[in-house]
């Protein structure tokens, strides 16, 4: 049996990416702030994980090389937008708050996990269009945004340090019905679940950004 590691799945995308892969036969290990979620079963562990916390993420890490499984699948799903972030101006505590969760803790996480990836593993970190210099004309978040650019330039240094080891991607996951963006989207977590899912299980080239399959602009 394979293994996935899913940070952020108590609700959401993340939720909706555990139910699918044990679905499909795999052991999960989810995180969530409080480190439970509201169903269980025989394939999923949750651990508790704040990623602006680095005691926590150290915990969390800890906990997973206890278990003795390699990660087959790592997925940095979990994200924070806080409120406020809609300004033009740049509000320098929201900024520090929303790059500890959605970069620097994520990159405390990964690099505590690599070493226990299997060999031809996939690590696909959840961006945003939101970071993608390509796509974006309007920046209405701009914190959140400068977090999710950051986060493809650390999967596009992962994806030339890993070659031959472990496929790195991103992905934009669409303008999904979640939490963040109370309610509104596009779609809901079940289809952007399945297709961060098909994206971590497709033989892929290393060090690319991804929406529905195709290819994304960075």
């Amino acid at each position: 049996m394979k293994t996935v590691f899913i940070s952020g799945a108590s609700r959401g995308i993340g939720k909706a990416l555990a139910q699918l892969f044990i679905k499909n036969n795999f052991f999960v290990i989810g995180t969530s702030t409080k480190g439970v979620v509201d169903f269980t079963h025989e394939n999923l562990l949750m651990l508790q994980l704040d990623q602006t916390d680095s005691s926590s993420i150290e915990r969390c890490a800890r906990s997973v090389t206890d278990l003795g499984k390699k990660i087959d699948v790592l997925i940095n799903n979990a994200a924070m937008w806080i409120e406020g972030d809609y300004e033009k101006e740049v509000d320098v505590t929201i900024l520090r708050k929303t790059l500890e969760a959605n970069l620097i803790g994520v990159i405390d996480l990964t690099e505590r996990l690599i070493p226990l990836m299997n060999q031809g593993g996939h690590m696909v970190n959840v961006s945003s269009r939101q970071g993608s210099f390509g796509y974006i004309s309007t920046i209405h978040t701009t914190s959140y945004s400068i977090s999710k650019a950051a986060l493809n330039m650390y999967t596009r240094a992962l994806a030339y340090r890993l070659t031959d080891h472990i496929t790195v991607s991103a992905i934009h996951p669409g303008y999904v019905k979640t939490d963040m963006n109370e309610g509104e989207g596009d779609l809901e977590p079940e289809e952007a679940a399945n297709d961060i899912y098909e994206l971590a299980l497709r033989d892929v080239e290393t060090g690319k950004f991804w929406f529905q399959g195709k290819e994304f602009p960075w």
